[in-house]
């Protein structure tokens, strides 16, 4: 891992608002030295952090908008570099010509997530933070929303620090005794070194716990419904969603190709996916939407194989479960309102009525069991996969250095990799390739 060098000596801009007409639009400047733009475009460098009435001038001094200016010193900005934001009507064409001239003017245009990437670079915000900013824009809750808003306020990051600096303790504590070979393990043993090192673990294994809730609201779950042919998948679909997102008839095999919808569960977005039904068949398309279906399968992280209630799991069906991959499945048996069940859920089976919706309320928490959500999720911090690995890593190192009690070298060695691996989530030790890969997902102007 290496440290990230200092950002590009040079001015960049970008429009920072959504693209396509709106009452306001917004450019962003930011760059070592402003003032030169700012004269040029408004005649004068507005005074800092104070919004100002300006005309936007082209190179004639002609005006192209108007609008408010904001001006910010560094290091008092976003970016940490002198900023100048110019708030003007949200037309496309108007925003285009303004940032032409900025162009024009010697800043180049930002890459994607430029401004957060020197936010970073220049110690305004650190990684975990910087993502946090994409996660906010792109949350599709409230609870996601809330969860971003933690992270970017400092909740999770903080947390991370506190996990360093005691493994970072306890790694002086343990270093200091191998100058010191004679004490050993029994000076370790007086200072509750290994009660530490259990503290710490316990502390991990919280934060990830909060962490995987965050996860889940930002990443979501996919859920892909199987089974034969009119067993009800489109149906259920329906009654998930809300209103008829899938074509429902008596004819088997209706739906030939997969119908995906987005939905969300207290919250937790989920992507449910309905497929054509799967049995022999002669029909060339049909075929294909069958092949689908398990292609769907494999890149589902839940499935959930209808069965009619009348006669529950057969040969077909059972056939159905030994193909499927591993992973969480449930079985629901459908058509209760023909049986005249009442609805109930199971381990791992639920009895509804994808017609008339009896039941399907148990089916959605059995989703929001099986994806892991728990009812504290108030709590939880916007992650992403990276911080879970890297959790998951710290984890493992420190299960080793428990191990590891009889051999301090090893045990110096594991707790400075478990260090490493915190670090990385808010940007202490990360690569640069990573860095990229990061901010090149970020939208232009932000």
């Amino acid at each position: 891992m290496t440290s990230l060098p200092p950002a590009r000596p040079d001015l960049i801009a970008a429009i920072a608002t959504a693209s396509g007409r709106g009452g306001v639009g917004v450019i962003r400047i930011s760059g070592p030295d402003i003032a030169p733009l700012a004269r040029a475009v408004l005649g004068s460098v507005p005074a800092p952090r104070r919004a100002t009435f300006s005309r936007f001038l082209d190179r004639e001094g002609e005006t192209l908008d108007e609008g408010i200016a904001l001006h910010f010193v560094a290091p008092h900005s976003f970016t940490g570099e002198h900023v100048l934001e110019l708030q003007g009507h949200g037309g496309p064409v108007v925003l285009n010509l303004i940032l032409a001239r900025c162009l024009e003017l010697g800043a180049r245009l930002a890459e994607p997530g430029e401004f957060s990437r020197r936010a970073f670079q220049n110690g305004k915000l650190d990684l975990a933070q910087a993502e946090a900013v994409a996660d906010l824009i792109e949350a599709a809750s409230a609870e996601a929303a809330r969860s971003a808003v933690r992270s970017l306020s400092g909740a999770f990051s903080a947390r991370i620090t506190e996990l360093v600096d005691a493994v970072i303790r306890l790694r002086m504590l343990v270093e200091a005794t191998l100058d010191f070979p004679e004490e050993d393990v029994d000076f370790l043993e007086q200072a509750d070194a290994f009660g530490r090192l259990d503290t710490i673990s316990t502390r991990v294994a919280a934060v990830r716990s909060q962490a995987k809730q965050g996860a889940l609201l930002r990443e979501g779950l996919t859920v892909v419904l199987i089974g034969q042919p009119n067993v009800g998948k489109s149906s259920l679909l329906n009654q998930l969603a809300g209103y008829d997102a899938a074509i429902v008839t008596e004819v088997a095999g209706t739906t030939r190709d997969t119908v995906r919808e987005a939905i969300q569960i207290r919250g937790v977005p989920l992507h449910i996916v309905d497929t054509a039904g799967l049995r022999e068949t002669g029909d060339p398309v049909e075929k294909l939407g069958i092949a689908r279906t398990w292609a769907a399968i494999g890149k589902a992280d839940m499935a959930l194989l209808l069965v009619d209630a009348a006669h529950g799991l057969g040969e077909r069906e059972t056939a159905i479960l030994a193909r499927l991959p591993d992973g969480p499945r449930l079985t629901i048996h459908n058509k209760i309102d023909v049986t005249g069940e009442a609805p109930r859920a199971e381990e791992g089976e639920v009895w509804l009525s994808a017609r008339t919706g009896a039941g399907v309320d148990l089916l959605r928490e059995k989703l929001l069991v099986a994806a892991g959500w728990q009812a504290a999720g108030e709590g939880a911090f916007m992650a992403r996969a990276r911080h879970l690995d890297a959790l998951d890593r710290a984890a493992g190192h420190l299960a080793m250095a428990r191990e590891s009690t009889g051999q301090l070298e090893l045990f110096a060695e594991e707790l400075r990799l478990a260090q490493s691996a915190l670090s990385e989530i808010t940007g202490e030790f990360t690569a640069d390739d990573l860095l990229g890969e990061i901010f090149s997902t970020f939208c232009i102007g932000k």
